[in-house]
């Protein structure tokens, strides 16, 4: 691999590799762009359980007997806040929304035609609330989803403010799904200008140089392009694309092209001080970095592909796009780059340029001193440093989970206003009631389903139990259940694990056999955490194993991937509890998505073993001709600034996160951003050098024996 990669990385040092690199990934870039648009292929509608999961199967058999191609189902909000909704004035807006013959809606209710006993079951029992259901059609596209629910939304305003009372709302699955595509939208734009902002002064501020901001963002726009055309393309090849996936995607393309950039312009730097050419000096700086840095993406990329093995289908859709994305990082980070920053040459390094032959040695005015304490009290450094990774890290015993997606929605969204506004005012369960479907070899019979129904309405947790319908042969039977608490709460999702096991027990109780499923909200958040619970298992050992192999490869050491695995998960535990701590504190989150750990446990891991691996690299090349202690402070002195610097841009790229308005991307980009902090100053800086220290130790006697 050694060889390999010297004979890509001379030839790009020099003049004719450098132009033919940077004029291919420039045709590349081209090329793709003319190609389909990632856009298109994007989708918030995505299934993330597999379909062995139970609720699937459940989903499943209910359209196979119940087949009636169902639309995504909305709910028309009519509310006025200072007394009793005005009937005749919701009549007024829907009369204008109908009137406009919206495309894409199926149905809507027309609570013109019903008698008044069928109306009030669509009042709030206050009088201040009226729901009225609509269906859109099957089938429609995320975009559209958007289009109808701003089309309605902007009708029913414009009617309601020439209206006395009444405040016009559209939630449901419908305006749920309407809201989170402009959500996206609007953040991915904001996340993208955000995250170069924050580069771009930071590089500013750390190296004071111009270009060498604007080089490292050149080259992250240029596989940035490439990398979004090519998922594209994979998209119209049948790849479903999770749009939060791509959000994440960004980030990660970012933070490791610029990270990866920092390492071989630091180097480079070091080179020209030796060399007068600046392809020479490219030539040296790459065959010192380029193994470590490629090693460095090749770790994310394994752990990426481990991803495969989950059963969370979110997770899943990981593999392929940020596999894609690592290897064009990876290829990029051993060709684009050097070739760019070649270009450039000492230009790059304006207003402070390297000179030949006038400094022998960077200056390390922070790392130097920080570098000697470290190696001289390892106990000391590496034990504060410890025993504040334990402590935060017992604070996961107090993680909670938030299974509303609603919840973590901004306050002023009509579709979250309008979804707080049912779900005080009326059964909870009705936001979104779970299906059970009964399947026997015999004809069921309504006595039948009256009889399960009582057995049903026996559980306090039950607030309506209604017969939907039978199937044609007269053997299934649809039975929707509301609950009387909130279907998304941690006591439903506990209720319908128990409600799952007890439902065939209770069919025997009324004399029926048959089989039952439960399909809806509820039952999906219960697969959906099991399945969850099992991958990170699954992942963290994959991950782990995966990782270490690819250490012992490097290091050609049994004891040191051991050292840097344990205290990069040791760092993973204490971000995270730290992180579950502080966002509570500090933003209010009492509880986070299920998501967020493993989210943070893939990210944390790729990417914090890059700077241990940055690090140790350079110890085994120094401790060729040093001893341990004295090889060891090179390092960390060497390393130092690079690192840090690397730690503050990732940190504050994945930070950008925050600007998002969707909770499960705010709390991971917080969490995510803190543990590399973590690990860039206390683990890479202190701990991983005193177990150095500690374990570690110079063979200076048995070379005197050999020798003698």
């Amino acid at each position: 691999m050694k060889k390999l990669l010297h004979s890509i990385t001379d030839w790009v040092s020099t003049k004719p590799g450098m132009w033919i690199t940077i004029i291919a990934w420039l045709v590349l870039m081209i090329g793709l762009s003319a190609g389909p648009k990632l856009g298109d292929y994007k989708t918030n509608n995505f299934q993330s359980l597999p379909d062995e999961a139970k609720s699937i199967i459940a989903e499943n058999k209910t359209e196979e007997y119940f087949p009636n191609k169902q639309g995504t189902p909305g709910i028309l909000v009519f509310h006025n806040e200072n007394g009793e909704v005005n009937i005749e004035e919701a009549k007024q807006i829907l009369d204008g929304i109908m009137l406009e013959d919206i495309d894409g809606i199926k149905t809507i209710i027309d609570i013109s035609k019903l008698p008044p006993q069928a109306l009030g079951s669509f009042i709030s029992e206050d009088k201040s609330t009226m729901i009225v259901p609509m269906e859109l059609e099957n089938g429609l596209g995320n975009d559209q989803y958007s289009k109808i629910n701003d089309h309605a939304s902007e009708t029913g305003n414009k009617i309601a403010e020439d209206l006395e009372s009444t405040a016009f709302y559209i939630t449901g699955p419908a305006g749920i799904a309407g809201d989170t595509v402009k959500l996206f939208e609007q953040a991915d734009f904001v996340l993208l200008i955000a995250t170069v902002l924050i580069i771009l002064v930071l590089l500013i501020a750390i190296y004071r140089s111009p270009l060498l901001a604007v080089i490292p963002l050149l080259a992250t726009a240029i596989v940035y392009q490439v990398v979004n055309q090519s998922i594209a393309l994979m998209g119209a090849g049948g790849l479903e694309v999770n749009n939060q996936t791509t959000s994440i995607m960004s980030i990660l393309l970012f933070a490791a092209v610029i990270d990866y950039s920092l390492f071989v312009f630091s180097r480079y730097r070091e080179e020209l001080n030796h060399y007068e050419n600046k392809y020479i000096a490219m030539k040296h700086a790459m065959r010192a970095t380029g193994e470590p840095v490629f090693f460095a993406g090749g770790t994310v990329l394994a752990a990426m592909l481990v991803l495969f093995f989950a059963d969370f289908r979110d997770y899943q859709n990981f593999a392929p796009i940020f596999g894609t994305a690592m290897f064009f990082i990876m290829l990029a980070s051993v060709t684009l780059v050097p070739a760019l920053f070649t270009l450039f040459g000492r230009k790059a390094f304006w207003p402070k340029v390297p000179q030949y032959g006038t400094e022998t040695e960077v200056k390390h005015k922070v790392w130097g001193p920080l570098a000697r304490f470290v190696v001289n009290k390892p106990g000391l450094s590496g034990g504060m440093v410890g025993i504040f990774m334990l402590i935060t890290a017992l604070n996961i015993f107090n993680l909670d989970y938030e299974f509303d997606m609603v919840k973590k929605f901004p306050d002023d969204l009509p579709s979250r206003v309008g979804y707080e506004i049912v779900e005080s005012r009326f059964d909870k369960g009705e936001l979104a009631p779970s299906t059970l479907l009964i399947v026997s070899d015999q004809k069921l019979e309504e006595t039948d389903a009256i009889a399960i129904s009582d057995k049903l309405q026996g559980y306090d947790e039950i607030a309506s139990v209604r017969l939907s319908a039978f199937s044609e042969d007269g053997k299934a039977a649809k039975i929707s259940v509301a609950l009387s608490i909130n279907p998304y709460s941690t006591e439903a999702i506990t209720f319908m694990e128990k409600l799952r096991d007890d439902t065939p027990e209770l069919l025997k109780e009324a004399g029926v056999e048959a089989e039952s499923y439960y399909s809806g909200v509820t039952a999906k958040i219960v697969d959906e955490q099991d399945i969850n619970n099992g991958d990170i298992i699954k992942i963290v050992l994959l991950e782990t194993v995966l990782i270490l192999a690819l250490l012992f490869a490097l290091t050609k050491s049994i004891k040191m991937p051991i050292y840097m695995m344990a205290t990069i998960l040791l760092s993973f535990v204490s971000a995270l509890g730290l992180g579950i701590f502080l966002v509570d504190v500090l933003f209010g989150f009492e509880s986070i998505s299920s998501r967020v750990p493993v989210y943070s446990f893939i990210f944390l891991v790729a990417l914090g073993i890059d700077y241990n691996i940055i690090l140790v690299s350079r110890f085994i090349e120094e401790r060729k001709t040093h001893r341990i202690k004295d090889a060891l402070e090179i390092a960390i002195r060497n390393t130092g600034g690079v690192i840090s610097s690397a730690g503050l841009i990732l940190a504050a790229t994945f930070a950008a996160l925050m600007t998002m308005p969707i909770a499960d991307l705010f709390v991971f980009g917080f969490i995510v951003a803190m543990g590399i902090l973590i690990d860039t100053f206390l683990v890479r800086g202190m701990l991983l050098p005193a177990l150095i220290l500690f374990f570690e130790k110079d063979k200076e006697t048995s070379r005197q024996k050999i020798s003698e």
